[in-house]
C-alpha cells in the first residue's frame, strides 16, 4: 500500500476525505470498501478514460471483493446534457441498483459532474465516489459537491449540490493526459494563487514549467495546495452564498466564451478560464483596482506555459461584445439582474463585485476583441 496525503472537507455528518498520491488507483478498493453500504458499485466513465484506466480500477475492486458494472459515455463537454443524463439514469435502473449501491465517477470534470448529478437524483440519491483522472478535476471539479449539466442557455445551469463520500486523486493518471488537457487543468491551479495565495502564485511562476513537464513532487504539491484551498472554502460556504463564489475567478468571462463556442473542443473549459482570468485582471486594472503590473504578471505566466490569454488564440472567429454580455447575464451568480464579477486588488486579493457598469465590461470586451 503506497502512502498518500489526506485532506478533509469538513461538513459535519457529510464530511469526507480527499486522498492525493501515487498508485492510488491500484489501491482504490482498499480505500473504498469501508465506505460502502453493500459491496457493489457502478462506475461511470467516458470512452477515453475507459480505455486507459477502467481495467485497473476493475482489478482493484475485484481485489477488495466489490462487484462492479460500468457505464461508458462519450468523451467531451457536450456529454453534459439532458440526453446523456437520461441515458446514465436509465442504465443505472436497468442494472437494478439499490439505494445501498454506490456510484463511482472515473474521469474528468464532465464525468464527475454528470455522474454526480445522476447519483443525486436516481432513487432519490445514492452515494458516490470521485476518482478524478484529469488535473482540472483533481484540483477543482471533484471537490465541493457541485454537480450538473449544461443547457443551450448556459453552462451548469441544471444541477445540485451533492457531496461525494471520497475523492481519490491518483497523480499517476495525469501522465496519460494530452498536453492540452493538462494545461487546461493548470489554469485552475493558477486560479487558487490569484484568488488568495500570492505566495503560491509566486511558487508557480518558479515551478510551473517543471510541473507541466512531469515533475511528480511539484504535481503533488500543486494538487494538495489547490485541494486544501478549495476544501477550506467549501467547508465555510458549501452552497456559494458568499466566499465560495471567489472560486469563479475568470469563469464569468470564460463561460460566455465557452457558450459562444458551443461547448466544443474549439475551446476547453480551462482555456476559457485562462482567458477569463486575464480579462478579470485587465478589467480590475481598467477600473483602477489592481496594479497594471499584476495584470501583466498573470498574462505573462499563463502565456509562458502555453495557455491562451486572448481571443486571437481562437483564430478568425468573429466576436460580438453584446452576445458575450448576454451569455454572462444567464450566469448563475446574477443577482437582481446584475452580473457578479470576481475582480482583484492584486495577485492573491480577489473579491466579489456586483456593481460593475456594463459599459466598462463592453469597453474591455471591445478592446480585447480589437487586440
Amino acid at each position: 500500500m503506497t502512502s498518500c496525503a489526506r485532506l478533509g472537507v469538513e461538513l459535519g455528518a457529510r464530511s469526507y476525505d480527499i486522498l492525493v498520491g501515487s498508485e492510488l488507483l491500484a489501491a482504490a478498493g482498499h480505500h473504498i470498501r469501508p465506505l460502502l453500504k453493500q459491496p457493489r458499485v457502478v462506475v461511470v466513465t467516458d470512452a477515453t478514460v475507459a480505455d486507459l484506466h477502467l481495467a485497473a480500477l476493475g482489478r482493484a475492486l475485484d481485489d477488495a471483493g466489490i462487484r462492479h458494472d460500468a457505464i461508458v459515455v462519450p468523451a467531451g463537454e457536450q456529454t453534459k446534457s439532458f440526453e446523456e443524463l437520461a441515458r446514465v439514469v436509465d442504465a443505472l435502473l436497468a442494472a437494478r441498483i439499490e439505494r445501498d449501491t454506490a456510484l463511482i465517477t472515473l474521469g474528468g470534470g464532465v464525468v464527475g459532474d454528470l455522474g454526480g448529478f445522476a447519483a443525486s437524483i436516481v432513487l432519490r440519491g445514492i452515494d458516490f465516489i470521485q476518482i478524478p483522472t484529469t488535473l482540472l478535476a483533481q484540483v477543482d471539479s471533484s471537490v465541493g459537491g457541485k454537480t450538473g449539466i449544461n443547457t443551450s442557455r448556459g453552462k451548469n445551469l441544471v444541477g445540485s449540490f451533492y457531496q461525494p463520500r471520497l475523492v481519490l486523486a491518483d497523480i499517476d493518471t495525469l501522465t496519460t493526459l494530452p498536453r492540452r488537457q493538462f494545461l487546461a487543468g493548470y489554469a485552475e491551479v493558477v486560479k487558487y494563487g490569484l484568488i488568495g495565495d500570492a505566495a503560491f502564485f509566486g511558487w508557480l511562476e518558479g515551478h510551473g514549467a517543471g510541473l507541466i513537464e512531469g515533475d511528480l513532487e511539484s504535481r503533488q504539491h500543486a494538487v494538495l495546495t489547490s485541494c486544501a484551498a478549495k476544501a477550506a472554502v467549501v467547508s465555510a460556504d458549501e452552497r456559494e452564498a458568499g466566499a465560495r463564489a471567489l472560486l469563479n475567478l475568470g469563469h464569468t468571462f470564460g463561460h460566455a466564451l465557452e457558450a459562444e463556442c458551443g461547448y466544443s473542443d474549439e475551446l476547453l473549459h480551462g482555456e476559457a478560464v485562462a482567458i477569463g482570468m486575464v480579462m478579470a485582471f485587465d478589467l480590475s486594472a481598467q477600473l483602477g483596482l489592481c496594479p497594471l503590473e499584476d495584470a501583466a504578471r498573470v498574462r505573462r505566466h499563463l502565456a509562458s506555459v502555453g495557455l491562451p490569454t486572448d481571443l486571437s488564440a481562437l483564430g478568425d472567429r468573429v466576436w460580438d461584445p453584446d452576445r458575450l454580455i448576454a451569455h454572462m447575464q444567464q450566469d448563475k451568480k446574477v443577482r437582481d439582474g446584475r452580473i457578479t464579477f470576481v475582480l482583484a486588488r492584486g495577485i492573491g486579493r480577489a473579491f466579489l463585485a456586483r456593481d460593475v457598469e456594463l459599459g466598462e465590461v463592453r469597453r474591455l470586451l471591445q478592446d480585447t476583441i480589437a487586440a
